[in-house]
């Protein structure tokens, strides 16, 4: 049997790699712990030179990147909205959240929120890359997040014939 301890890391590609690196650890205080090059791809084989650089995104959490020089310009899913795919990162609470959106704000980043999602509450930005951040702020009590995940699965069913917002959860978004 399976047994998933954790997310070893998460990678996405970078239009360069150290202007990704810096811009991480002086926006976010991320730092670089780890870089790793080479001229050929070791799963494939490919002569495919790169640079994936891992950032610690706290508790033992990894973000990394590649920057892949003879690829294409990188660009998004352009049949998905910007919105959806996006990389999440937790803060310990509201005014550390507050906090973040005034000193990316005042380092000249556009930061949309705070947007209250009923049990966190998180606001948006982008990297140099066009990846979309999110820092948020868990709000909810453990009676609300158990409440969600006993309707979780009901509500995967039901959308999966409606296609519709099931509204086992509707109180979320209540005021």
């Amino acid at each position: 049997m399976i047994n998933i301890e954790k997310i070893h890391h998460v990678a996405y590609r970078c239009k360069d790699a150290k202007v990704t690196t810096n811009w991480y650890k002086d926006m976010l205080n991320m730092d670089l712990v780890l870089a790793i090059a080479e001229n050929e791809v070791p799963s494939t084989k490919a002569p495919d030179p790169y640079m994936h650089i891992f950032l610690d995104a706290g508790n033992e959490n990894v973000l990394a990147f590649f920057e892949l020089p003879n690829s294409p310009e990188m660009d998004r899913d352009q049949n998905t909205p910007a919105w959806v795919q996006h990389i999440a990162l937790r803060v310990s609470n509201v005014e550390a959240l507050v906090s973040a959106r005034d000193e990316l704000v005042s380092k000249g980043v556009d930061v949309l929120g705070p947007v209250n999602h009923g049990v966190f509450k998180s606001i948006y930005f982008f990297d140099p890359n066009g990846h979309r951040l999110e820092l948020a702020a868990d709000i909810g009590t453990p009676e609300q997040y158990q409440q969600l995940n006993k309707v979780a699965q009901d509500m995967i069913e039901e959308w999966s014939v409606t296609k519709r917002a099931p509204q086992h959860a509707a109180w979320l978004h209540e005021s």
